[in-house]
């Protein structure tokens, strides 16, 4: 068995265990946790979805602690430091205390010389798991990393399970339609037990498990809706309704489902979790998530957002548009090589002036001349430059320098795009040219 002081020698020792890095399937996960005794003494809320399930579990974390309770939160992947993945009470976990779960893990993977191999994620899920477990919480909110019905999380039976939008994503695992990647989200749903779906227009296969399972089915546009103008937003549901609620703090149109879907769950466990409408008010002002939509103080304008699909960088796109007139944007993009880049780069395209292609930190990433080559394949405007670099700050230096103050830059694709240039800090954002 291995025992090392250092939270970087674990997740080393993590990548180095099992064959492949995504291994779909509950029973070497499952048996682990069953060595550990692994047990939640809380309601449990998980959160499956291809986009804004970050959002959702942000907002769900929020509301909850003006309400007074004890929040754990674990999400994945994390934009610049291992510890972001799970949050006790608003506060990032420790290292130490991660490292003591790794342990703990380890011992469970090689008890009795029965010696079970765990991929990174499984190892890592059960050690973030172990720790909520045992912080004496009121309620654990768990973000499903892929797919649902064959994830790491899904181990545990929510008491709540939320389902957010669903599009076309790592479909080499889950799927090339969305029904069949309606399927597999669907997998976190439990017999008896409350489910909010907050796709407007959901896979049909999700509406037929919850109907299978006997599931307490919550669906947007039939159990809940929103309304809203200009200035405000309203929520309605079964048997509860909020008026006259400011918009959340997270950016963009489409936080509203998300919202919407936060409010249905708080809802359907209000026996368990009562909240009061202050709370949801005050949730929804303070929540903050870093690289969702998030603007950047200074010029020229900074956005930074982790769309690395065609329906993230959709609404990606529609944010962008209302934002107004820039006289020319810079998009910095970097993404994995088992990413469809071309409709997502069509789908921007004709709002960016000038494309800074990055290599990322890992061998799953495409080198940034090759999105920089696909991008070639289906441009057809002859006013737009691109270029490659190495880094995603070295991509952000360079339009940082050819920038005017009254451009826009954007930051988007996977999150080592956006967490590369988090790294180096940009609390404040000035192009050189202010200077003089």
């Amino acid at each position: 068995m291995q025992h090392f002081t250092e939270l970087a020698d674990w997740l080393a020792h993590c990548e180095r265990l099992h064959p492949t890095s995504i291994d779909m399937g509950l029973e070497r996960v499952r048996t682990v946790a069953g060595r550990m005794g692994l047990k939640f003494d809380c309601p449990v809320i998980t959160v499956a979805g291809t986009n804004g399930k970050g959002s959702t579990c942000a907002m769900l974390e929020a509301i909850l602690t003006e309400a007074g309770y004890r929040t754990g939160v674990y999400t994945s992947p994390h934009l610049v430091h291992f510890e972001e993945r799970c949050r006790v009470r608003c506060e990032i976990s420790s290292a130490p205390d991660l490292v003591a779960n790794f342990a703990r893990v380890e011992s469970a993977r090689v008890a009795n010389g029965n010696e079970i191999s765990l991929t990174y994620f499984e190892f890592t899920t059960l050690a973030i798991l172990q720790l909520l477990a045992d912080a004496r919480l009121d309620v654990a909110i768990l973000e499903v990393g892929l797919g649902g019905r064959l994830d790491a999380v899904n181990i545990l039976d929510a008491d709540c399970a939320v389902i957010t939008s669903i599009d076309l994503d790592h479909m080499e695992f889950l799927g090339t339609t969305r029904e069949a990647i309606g399927f597999e989200k669907a997998g976190i749903m439990r017999a008896g037990r409350p489910v909010v779906v907050s796709d407007p227009v959901p896979p049909q296969s999700v509406l037929d498990q919850a109907a299978r399972l006997g599931a307490d089915l919550w669906r947007f546009g039939q159990d809940f809706n929103f309304s809203g103008d200009k200035l405000q937003w309203s929520w309605a549901g079964r048997g509860r309704r909020y008026a006259g609620l400011a918009y959340p703090a997270l950016r963009g149109a489409n936080q509203l489902v998300n919202a919407s879907g936060v409010l249905a769950a708080l809802a359907a466990l209000r026996d368990r979790l009562p909240v009061t409408a202050q709370s949801v008010r005050s949730g929804l002002s303070m929540v903050e998530l870093p690289g969702r939509f998030q603007i950047v103080p200074g010029q020229p304008t900074l956005v930074l957002d982790v769309a690395h699909n065609p329906h993230s960088v959709a609404a990606l796109t529609e944010n962008l548009d209302a934002m107004g007139f820039y006289p020319c944007t810079h998009a910095v993009f970097g993404a994995m090589a088992d990413k469809d880049v071309g409709p997502m780069l069509a789908r921007i395209g004709p709002l960016v002036d000038k494309w800074y292609f990055t290599d990322l930190p890992t061998p799953r990433a495409a080198a940034g001349e090759a999105l920089r080559a696909a991008w070639l394949a289906g441009n057809r405007r002859t006013d737009v430059t691109a270029t490659a670099h190495p880094t995603p700050q070295a991509a952000l230096d360079a339009a940082v320098k050819a920038a005017n103050p009254t451009d826009r830059i954007v930051v988007f694709g996977s999150f080592y795009s956006v967490g590369g240039v988090l790294e180096h800090g940009v609390p404040r954002f000035s192009a050189p040219h202010l200077a003089a």
